[in-house]
């Protein structure tokens, strides 16, 4: 009896190595600029060649400008590693994706699933820690380091160390407004930002079921904000019925042969997680993020936690440090807090169906005055179809800004940031100190929060969102 995780690992080891080291089998190496560039430099200086071109797919994501109308960067040394990935994509034949009329650019962990490079049974590999987002599709996903990426060109392979397992269950189902976002971060405020640490945690239960592909992608995407490499759901009619005319899924009769192999992706009945978390989806409710680390999370409508009630003495300093940086106090409610940024987008929540639900809440209203707000589309094929179903319109009209896909201000790294003593609610994957600009103050929070939020000028749940 295996687990989800037990099939895909050792469907992949292709010898076992010393040290209790395992040697993988690379089915999917993604790349983006901000860690490809590099690597593919060391690769050229070792006079070492590309063992699998057609397997490795690039994109421009973390330092391409958002701004309409963009060709590369913002800044001279952005746009250097832009024209630089192309160059080294073109000389070394490996596919990327581009901006462009018929471009299909966007965010390395957006492209992959929805353009069913992402597929039930393969492993997949990218210098970003968000790769774990991929396993959604009941993959063998995880980041790696930039100094892999170049034993992994010359190779297609991986060495890595067998993790343990884990099984987070959430029994029952969720109640009305409560998104995939909200699921994972009250995961992670119950069991901690190292609770997965050290383990390939699988989702399951009825409302992971009841997840679209959109959700589920969402909740795996935060599974390194857990403390896991490995995030996983398995697939089932949903994944199947998600991929099927994916351009580089397979097709027509092929992809009806393969379902087979896809189906048995399951954990067995009666196999062993080395740890098991149950989670009464019943239980939760609208969450958003107070302090400096993803576990600092509580329901939109509780208080702010005192950090006198902790009895870990480090927990309690860590607490009281994003108190201080975060500019809240104890016992304060989050309603409380005027914002001056809001940010929809990232790897994280900006698919479509992630824009359909800020956009619902947004409609006919409009941004408050004093707030500065962005929707950043993960993809052009999402841009697309937000712009065929008129969103973008919505947005535009509701006094949003409306930018070209990349992850912008998720990370900041091409020039998109929060300023100073701002604070930035952000459907994004993280609020550490300065992850969003040096002295910027971020809120995790879903697309619906978000756009209320835009709205009212203080944190808000969705009802409350009437422009003032």
């Amino acid at each position: 009896m295996k687990t989800l995780f037990d099939k895909l690992w050792d469907s992949h080891t292709i010898a076992h190595l010393a040290g209790g080291i395992d040697l993988l089998q690379v089915d999917r190496h993604l790349m983006h600029e901000l860690t490809g560039v590099e690597a593919v430099r060391v690769l050229e200086q070792r006079n070492l060649s590309v063992d699998s071109p057609a397997l490795t797919f690039a994109t421009l994501d973390h330092v391409i400008s958002t701004k309409p109308g963009r060709r590369a960067g913002d800044a001279e040394w952005a746009t250097d590693m832009v024209d630089a990935m192309r160059d080294q994509m073109a000389h070394h034949a490996i596919p990327i994706f581009d901006i462009g009329s018929d471009g299909q650019q966007g965010i390395v962990h957006v492209i992959g699933p929805e353009l069913g490079l992402s597929l039930p049974g393969t492993s997949i590999v990218c210098a970003d820690s968000h790769t774990c987002t991929h396993g959604a599709m009941g993959a063998l996903a995880f980041g790696i380091g930039s100094t892999e990426v170049v034993h992994v060109l010359a190779t297609q392979t991986i060495r890595q160390k067998r993790p343990k397992t884990m099984r987070v269950r959430f029994d029952g189902r969720v109640r009305e407004g409560v998104s995939a976002k909200d699921m994972i971060l009250y995961v992670i405020g119950k069991i901690g930002a190292a609770g997965g640490t050290g383990h390939a945690v699988e989702y399951a239960g009825e409302a992971i079921e009841a997840l679209s592909m959109e959700g589920r992608l969402t909740l795996c995407n935060l599974s390194i904000e857990l403390g896991a490499k490995f995030g996983l759901i398995a697939p089932d009619e949903t994944t199947f019925a998600y991929l099927r005319d994916k351009p580089y899924a397979p097709q027509g009769a092929r992809f009806d042969a393969v379902l087979a192999d896809w189906k048995a992706l399951a954990t067995d009945e009666g196999a062993h997680f080395d740890r098991e978390v149950t989670i009464d989806a019943s239980a939760i409710r609208v969450q958003v993020t107070w302090g400096t680390s993803p576990e600092h999370v509580i329901a939109l409508d509780d208080a702010v936690p005192d950090p006198a009630t902790l009895t870990d003495e480090s927990r309690r300093q860590a607490a009281q440090n994003a108190i201080d940086y975060m500019g809240v106090r104890a016992g304060q409610h989050l309603d409380e807090l005027a914002v001056d940024r809001v940010f929809i987008g990232s790897c994280t929540n900006s698919r479509i169906e992630d824009l359909r639900a800020a956009a619902r809440v947004v409609d006919g209203q409009h941004v408050a005055r004093h707030v500065k707000a962005w929707v950043v589309p993960g993809s052009l094929t999402i841009a697309r179809q937000a712009h065929d179903e008129g969103l973008d319109e919505i947005f535009r009209a509701a006094g949003f800004e409306w930018r070209e896909p990349g992850c912008s201000m998720c990370v900041g790294a091409n020039g998109d940031v929060v300023g100073r003593g701002e604070r930035c609610v952000s459907t994004s994957n993280r609020n550490f100190i300065g992850r969003q600009g040096p002295g910027a103050r971020t809120h995790l929070a879903s697309p619906a929060v978000a756009a209320a939020s835009a709205l009212a000028g203080h944190i808000a749940a969705p009802q409350a969102g009437a422009s003032r």
